[in-house]
Order: structure tokens, then sequence, then C-alpha cells
């Protein structure tokens, strides 16, 4: 399921890198029809296709010049509206659509709004032509209740036939009333932001429960605050009081993958020099000795930038003292330290993207 030669030096200028995620992660004919949609325009490249069948999910990666992109983008949304039906669609992970979430990345010479901007265009597109509900997220959302995926996600794909009527929960692209094609594709989220590193850490238990109060430490929104009964409590707005997470510039969630065996507290890192990976994984074990559980390794979903894999591998050099100046040992330690082969071969030429 994976490109070869992945890593590679990007030369061209305004080049953007697409991170879609796909509510499929069990047919293969299925996943390999919208890789080759994106493949089918010029100067776009797939450089790594992640898929997992219990969360029923497929992250793809590929990069390209900007408007390239866009038109692969659209194209593969339309395959994935043809292939997948939403009312059938069951999983682990929170979803909203067939093609659930749709980030554009700046990579070289194209600046973070320059991409919300293509974000903005591709999302009125895919609506215009596709008839496929989109939101506009992150960089590129139009209001202030849409920035947060988790927010234009809330209520999952169930919900969204509620939020079309919502005044301020609608998508910013969607027809007035909850069409057929909107039943079947769902919505979509379409957004520009930086580098996100998706990683899971696993857990000695199969106790989704404790993954869940882990994730709720560790995560930059921290958790919610209740009384002796179970209650929320709320402040003088009526908004849940919350107690800060150990880390910022993160996202997690705790879930159980029976494909595995294991719970797993699953994060996105949006901001990795305010939660550099290293970092992420030290906490969570941390945390998770507190409940009586251990990590046993980590999972990388997608790619994660070089110059991360170093930083963490000088981290864990200096901590262990152990002496080494080549790049290439400096990311072996962080792989072996942070146990990245453990549900699988980490490869380091299809994992790590050189930009």
């Amino acid at each position: 399921m994976e490109e070869n030669n992945s890593q590679f030096s990007i030369v061209n200028s305004q080049f953007v890198e697409c991170v879609p995620n796909f509510s499929e992660g069990r047919n293969i004919h299925t996943i390999n029809a919208i890789a080759e949609a994106i493949r089918s325009v010029d100067g776009v490249r797939v450089l790594h296709i992640d898929r997992g069948e219990a969360a029923n999910r497929t992250v793809i990666t590929f990069v390209g010049p900007a408007q390239a992109v866009a038109e692969a983008a659209f194209r593969m949304v339309k395959r994935a509206s043809e292939l997948i039906d939403m009312r059938q669609h069951l999983g682990e992970h929170p979803r909203i659509g067939a093609t659930d979430v749709l980030p554009l990345v700046p990579l070289r010479n194209i600046t973070l709004e320059e991409c919300a901007e293509l974000a903005r265009t591709l999302a009125h597109r895919i609506y215009k032509e596709l008839g496929i509900p989109t939101y506009c997220y992150e960089a590129a959302a139009y209001r202030q209740e849409h920035i947060n995926l988790a927010d234009c996600r809330r209520g999952e794909y169930e919900g969204l036939k509620e939020k079309i009527h919502d005044p301020v929960m609608r998508p910013d692209f969607a027809d007035e009333e909850y069409t057929e094609q909107a039943a079947q594709a769902g919505a979509t989220v379409v957004g520009a932001r930086n580098f996100l590193i998706a990683v899971n850490f696993n857990l000695n238990t199969t106790s989704r429960e404790i993954a869940t109060k882990i994730a709720a430490r560790v995560r930059a929104s921290g958790e919610v605050c209740r009384d002796d009964t179970g209650n929320i409590i709320r402040d003088e707005e009526g908004k849940a009081r919350r107690v800060p997470g150990i880390l910022k510039g993160c996202k997690a969630i705790g879930w159980y993958i029976e494909e595995y065996g294991c719970a797993q507290v699953s994060m996105n890192i949006n901001d990795a020099k305010l939660c550099p990976i290293h970092t992420a994984y030290e906490t969570v074990c941390d945390v998770a000795k507190e409940y009586g559980v251990e990590v046993t390794g980590t999972e990388l979903i997608g790619l994660i930038p070089e110059d991360y894999m170093i930083a963490a591998g000088q981290y864990f050099a200096e901590k262990y003292g152990l002496e080494i100046d080549e790049q290439e040992q400096l990311i072996a330690v962080a792989i072996d330290t942070m146990r990245m082969d453990d549900l699988c071969p980490f490869d380091s030429k299809q994992k790590i993207l050189v930009v």
C-alpha cells in the first residue's frame, strides 16, 4: 500500500502537501481507486497510504504544485463520494463524511494564507459541482465556530442532517435541505494548516476508559470538571469548566483497537514546536504509569518531517549519554526509544519526509 521513494527534496515552487482522511479502511479496491484519482493529475505524487481496518479509515499523503494538488483533491473527493456510502459506515474514528477531512499544508514557497484561499476555493467547488456540503476549518475558516475540526465534526455523520438547519454549525457551503448526496457522502471538512503529526501511543491494556483518561490529562484542552456525582461543572455562561492539559499544541482521544488487541492514546500534534513528538511520548508514558499501565510503542500515521525525528534522536541521545552526531543514527535512536516498530516495521525511507 506504500509508494516507493517517498524521501525526496522538493525543489519546485509553491509546493503543497495534502493529507486527506477517507472513511474506508477495509476495501482495498476502493482505496486504490481513490489513489488512482489522485495520480491522474500530472505533477502530483502520492507519498504514502496508511490504511486502518479497525478505524475503517485511510490517510493518503500526496504532494505537488498548488493548483495540481487542488485538482487532484477534487478528483479524489468525487471518486470517494461515488464509492463510499456513509449510511453503511462503521468505525472507531470520529467522522462526518466519505472524504472526512481534507487539509492543505504549505511546504515550499507558499504561505499558510495562500493555502487557506486555495482551500476555500476548493471547498466551494466541491459543493457547487458535486453537491457535497463542505466546512472550511483551521486557517481557512470563515467563522470562529468552524476553526476547530472537532467542532465541525461534532455529532459526526449521524448528526449532519440536524446540523444542516443549525444557523451556527451548518456547513459553510450546503443546500438548505438534507439532500441524497449529503446522505451518501456526508460532509467534507476542507482547510489549511501547518504540518501535523498524527501518532498513536499503544498501551498494554484493552481499557478504552483508561486510554480516554490519559488522553484527557495530556491534551491541550484538558478534561472537563465534574462534581462528586459525575455531573459537569459549568461556569456562569453555561460552559463546562476544564482543567488544562499537560501538553500544548495537541489534541488526543482514547480508544480500543480490536485489530491490535490494545487501547491507544490517539494524538494529533498541531504544533511540533510546542509539543515535540518525544515530549508527547514521554508525557503519555508518565501519565500512563499513574493509571498502572505502560506505553508499549508508538504508531505513526502518515509521514513525519526528518527534522522532527532528528530532534527526538538528539533529545534521547543526550538523556541517555550517547555521543552521536550522524543524522541516521539519531533517527535510529528515536525509532528505537519510542518503539515505533511495535506494531509493524518502521521504514524510514517510507515514513520520513525530507523537505
